[in-house]
């Protein structure tokens, strides 16, 4: 688990000492997790969860899926002023019907939000 919250740390840009203020823990514990040394409680994992939602707690501890959670409402709102750069026309391949079509474009952003694009 150590290696999986350091590769959080890393997605989030944020350091050990950042993380430690955030979950209002001592630097020597995220530092102590983080070698190897401690496994991180109850209160640990849950400050994490309060602190971080998008976190995917499954990934986390048991190394299971995505290091975030997808769902739809994480999503943000489009600013209707700002152009769209995935408008396209869709081109027509007729003499190929085998050819696979795009049917969903995700886009993620560092804040852990994404869009969906259909």
């Amino acid at each position: 688990m150590n290696n999986r919250l350091l590769q959080f740390l890393n997605a989030e840009n944020i350091t050990q000492s950042q993380l430690a203020e955030r979950l209002g823990v001592a630097k020597a514990s995220v530092s102590h997790i983080l070698a190897g040394r401690n496994k991180p409680g109850y209160d640990f994992i849950e400050s994490l969860s309060r602190q971080f939602p998008n976190l995917n707690l499954e990934w986390l501890v048991c190394g299971r899926g995505r290091m975030y959670k997808i769902t739809g409402e994480e999503s943000p709102v489009p600013d209707p002023q700002s152009p769209n750069i995935f408008e396209f026309e869709p081109e027509t391949s007729d003499n190929q019907p085998n050819q696979p079509k795009i049917v969903k474009v995700v886009v993620f952003y560092d804040n852990g939000t994404f869009q969906e694009i259909v």
